[in-house]
């Protein structure tokens, strides 16, 4: 039977179309809020006009009978309506009228109510109506609007506020949604980032033994040689194979070095001691570091140490660990390596930059390959030995420096690192 494994890239893929879903359904709620909150207001208007409608009725206005509704209402600002009326008018009637109509059809917020009178130009009367139910208190004045004609002021200063608790339901609902959402999308990314993690450790684990099994079945072997006593009487084949162990313990020191880096860095314990620093004297020591693998290879090393200020203010330990990360890099992925380091100023920025004719990166893979752990691979292998953290050493140590790094590559033709770091 075989068993489904879920890689961390799918949970990634997963999590973005999640993403565009969530996105679309929020716009979606949003958009139907919308449409209801503007639904809620014409029930209000309609609920208001109704209400105005049964008023004329009740009162037995003439001019409701002769005139058709539209005409003798108005609506200048959504808080106000203004009907026509006709003076002189009962003010306790109609206020009761008016009271039983807008509750009658659900109307419950204040009204300010005014009448206006055109011939003062001035109401009247004034009043507050306060209808069952109505929760909000709001003591807003009430516009006076001029005009020549007689009117009844109905002013309603909650009405957006009284929209929105119609609302109540909607609203509510979104939010659940929402807060449903925000979860759900946040238990996907701890899923992911754990699913991840775990993808790391395995893999750590499987380039640690990879990487140390190797050394460690040679020197074995070696050792075996080494101690048969007949080796004594053959000089040259001794010399070989204490070359041989003497190689391997140096591969064996440099990635159990790089391991304490990267533990460090990790740990936050990266103590700088910042001094004066002759760039140009660490570049050589970095090269002489790399002399075994340099003769390996048979690499060619070409300086244009050009910069004509070369002192830094750095830390010179870690700064021999970052050029000798990146010389290499550039030997190990080059076949016939042939490198240039070389050295530039730029107004108060030191340039050091490494280039090599290795098999270069692709682009899609720049963005990655400081990432711990990250090698770049070519189909389903490594492209080179190690775990992947020299990088992202570097990267540490120049964010720590206010420093940065640029990477220009062409695949197939090698690949360009600079470096910049502030003189001052």
């Amino acid at each position: 039977m075989s068993t489904f494994l879920l890689r961390s890239s799918t949970i990634r893929l997963g999590i973005f179309i999640s993403t565009l879903i969530i996105a679309v359904i929020l716009i979606f709620q949003l958009a139907w809020l919308k449409k209801v909150y503007r639904f809620e207001q014409k029930e209000f208007d309609h609920g208001v006009v109704k209400a105005i409608k049964g008023l004329y009725e009740d009162l037995d206005v003439n001019v409701y009978y002769s005139t058709h509704l539209n005409e003798l209402l108005e609506n200048p600002e959504s808080h106000l309506y203004l009907a026509h009326i006709d003076l002189p008018v009962n003010y306790d009637t109609l206020v009761s009228y008016l009271q039983y109509e807008l509750e009658d059809f659900g109307i419950f917020t204040d009204c300010h109510i005014g009448i206006y009178n055109s011939v003062q130009n001035k109401y009247a009367y004034t009043k507050i109506l306060t209808l069952t139910g109505a929760k909000d208190r709001t003591n807003t004045g009430l516009p006076l609007p001029v005009r020549k004609f007689n009117y009844l002021a109905m002013y309603f200063p909650n009405r957006q506020q009284y929209i929105l608790s119609q609302m109540n339901f909607w609203i509510f609902s979104s939010a659940i949604l929402l807060i449903v959402l925000i979860l759900f999308s946040t238990g996907l990314y701890y899923f992911y980032r754990q699913k991840f993690l775990n993808e790391t450790q395995k893999d750590f684990i499987h380039h640690f033994t990879h990487e140390f099994k190797t050394p460690v079945s040679v020197i074995s072997l070696a050792a075996d040689v080494l101690k048969n006593e007949k080796i004594i009487e053959k000089p040259s084949k001794l010399a070989m194979y204490a070359g041989i162990v003497e190689y391997q313990v140096h591969y064996l020191q440099g990635q159990i070095e790089k391991l304490l880096q990267f533990a460090y860095s990790e740990s936050g314990q990266l103590h700088f001691d910042k001094k004066e620093v002759d760039v140009h004297e660490v570049v050589i020591k970095a090269v002489n570091n790399l002399t075994p693998i340099i003769n390996e290879k048979n690499a060619q090393i070409i300086y244009e140490l050009k910069a004509s200020h070369s002192i830094i203010q750095v830390d010179e330990g870690y700064l021999l660990i970052t050029i000798t990360n990146l010389l290499d890099n550039a030997i190990k992925y080059s076949k016939e390596p042939r490198i240039i380091v070389a050295t530039e100023n730029d107004d108060k920025i030191l340039r050091l930059i490494v280039k090599d004719n290795g098999i270069g990166i692709e682009k899609s893979e720049i963005k990655k390959i400081f990432r711990k752990f990250y090698r770049v691979r070519r189909g389903d292998t490594y492209v080179t030995k190690g775990f992947g953290l020299g990088l992202s050493f570097v990267k540490t140590f120049l964010d720590s420096h206010n420093g940065k790094i640029k990477i220009e590559s062409t695949p197939g033709s090698g690949s360009t690192f600079i470096i910049e770091l502030p003189l001052d």
